[in-house]
């Protein structure tokens, strides 16, 4: 049994190898975002593609998004007789939970394949390796941009689902389920706090953090050439919407139990 433990034999000893080479990583990558220099063409290059690729579903997603919270909390709301109550509710659902669960999904599923499919070819091309032989540092100088870049990206998504998703549900309260303006901003200015939108902005940093890298992680460690690049690219998506309703489950229960709720 003990030669066992030894070497490692023991079941779930490859997960547990691996959580510990990406918390590994983690680190690395926060070291790395203090070295100099910083590189800022790389990062800015980095931003503009996740944008590039993320902006137009974001936005149309969160439509879709708003609209089916909207609808399904003023139904629900409406059979208790308190439309008044709409706004607030969607508007704190989209806010605290849609937004920043939108963000990550489409920056994961996007940028995050990308990275990890740029960096698992650079790592089969043996240019990983290349880099550490002539003294440069791969995670400072290829992953800390794109790390930093989704972190970014994400957190600036947040905005712009959070006014697409709110926008639409103002739209189909107000005008599809008769809710008057009034009652609608009324209600959500009583519920709402600055701190809402906090944390919503702390959750879609932390998604593109995860995101960031888990893809940086699996684009480094491929295995199988060619194949094993494009399941990397797999594992990385799979294992970051799993993170991603762990960390979110976690940050909201910190949240409710740190942040008294508001009175009607």
């Amino acid at each position: 049994m003990s030669n066992r433990l030894a070497a490692g034999n023991f079941p779930g000893a490859g997960a547990l190898s691996s959580t510990g080479k990406l918390f590994a990583l983690g680190l690395d990558v926060v070291v790395g975002i203090f070295q100099r220099p910083f590189q800022t063409r790389e990062f800015i290059d980095q931003c503009w593609f996740i944008s590039r690729v993320c902006i137009l579903p974001a936005a149309l997603v969160s439509i879709s998004f708003g609209s089916v919270i909207s609808l399904q909390l003023g139904s629900l709301i409406r059979q208790f007789g308190a439309q008044s109550f709409s706004g607030a509710a969607s508007t704190l659902a989209v806010i605290q939970q849609a937004a920043p669960v939108i963000c990550a999904l489409l920056v994961a599923g996007a940028g995050g394949s990308a990275i990890c499919a740029d960096l698992g070819a650079r790592t089969i091309r043996e240019e990983i390796d290349a880099m550490e032989v002539l003294g440069v540092n791969p995670i400072q100088r290829l992953v800390v941009p794109r790390v930093l870049a989704s972190i970014l990206v994400s957190a600036l998504l947040f905005g712009l689902v959070s006014i697409v998703g709110v926008a639409g549900g103002y739209y189909f309260n107000v005008v599809l389920q008769g809710v008057t303006p009034g009652a609608y901003v009324q209600g959500f200015s009583a519920l709402s706090k600055p701190t809402d939108l906090v944390v919503g902005f702390i959750k879609a940093a932390l998604f593109g953090l995860a995101a960031g890298i888990v893809a940086a992680y699996r684009g480094l460690n491929p295995s199988g050439g060619p194949k094993g690049v494009g399941d990397a690219v797999n594992q990385a998506v799979v294992i970051t919407f799993i993170l991603l309703f762990a960390i979110n489950v976690i940050v909201t229960a910190v949240y409710l139990n740190l942040v008294p709720p508001s009175k009607f």
